[in-house]
């Protein structure tokens, strides 16, 4: 089941701009990235769901032009946290201790997470959040294929102006990936019909006795 659905996926050229996601395959996406690994569990990013067309449109400008954009009826920005702070891990830590009770481990825990965390570049801290939405990227295009949702994933854009036409800056994030989301049509893309093409196994996994 799990290699059906990812054979059928692929990062999807052209969109049907006539068809809509439906909100409850939208949502089973969503809950499919809270529910990803993340280091210590601290989900240092987050998702913005756009659907507006202007915005959209903007987003695509940004993004080279990539028409994948418009045709899908959403679009995942996936916006990581430019810094560790004590404030951010103190809200991970307290939502911790709420739902699974207060204890001197969990305590003791977070306190030597600070001490690594907080003196560090925040550069060094803002790419180590943005691996863990590419950890979330894995599992939402894994989830948009179970749902037979497209979904192309995508770095090819400015994330300055992403940024800017999202107000990320002022939320303490930044982008790291876009993904729209939408049905493909076949008709205009090159991509759809042609076989899916990975590495023979033995070329890529070493298997160590």
């Amino acid at each position: 089941m799990l290699k059906e659905k990812l054979s059928w996926r692929y990062a999807t050229k052209k969109m049907d701009p006539a068809k809509t996601v439906p909100d409850d395959k939208i949502e089973a996406i969503l809950e499919a990235i809270s529910l990803a690994p993340t280091s210590s569990g601290l989900q240092p990013f987050e998702v913005i769901v756009v659907k507006n067309p202007e915005t959209r449109a903007k987003l695509s400008e940004a993004a080279m032009g990539q028409k994948q954009l418009t045709e899908g009826s959403h679009v995942l920005v996936f916006a990581a946290w430019d810094n560790y702070s004590e404030e951010r891990i103190n809200a991970v830590a307290a939502q911790m201790a709420d739902e699974r009770g207060t204890n001197e481990m969990l305590d003791a825990y977070y306190s030597r997470l600070k001490a690594l965390y907080l003196p560090r570049d925040a550069q060094v801290n803002f790419e180590h959040s943005a691996r863990q939405a590419y950890i979330a990227l894995g599992i939402a295009l894994t989830a948009a294929a179970f749902e037979e949702v497209d979904a192309t994933p995508m770095e090819g854009f400015d994330p300055a102006a992403v940024d800017e036409i999202l107000g990320l800056r002022a939320r303490g994030l930044r982008s790291v990936l876009v993904v729209p989301l939408g049905y493909r049509q076949e008709e205009g893309d090159w991509l759809v019909n042609l076989k899916k093409v990975r590495r023979p196994r033995d070329h890529f996994v070493t298997e160590v006795a």
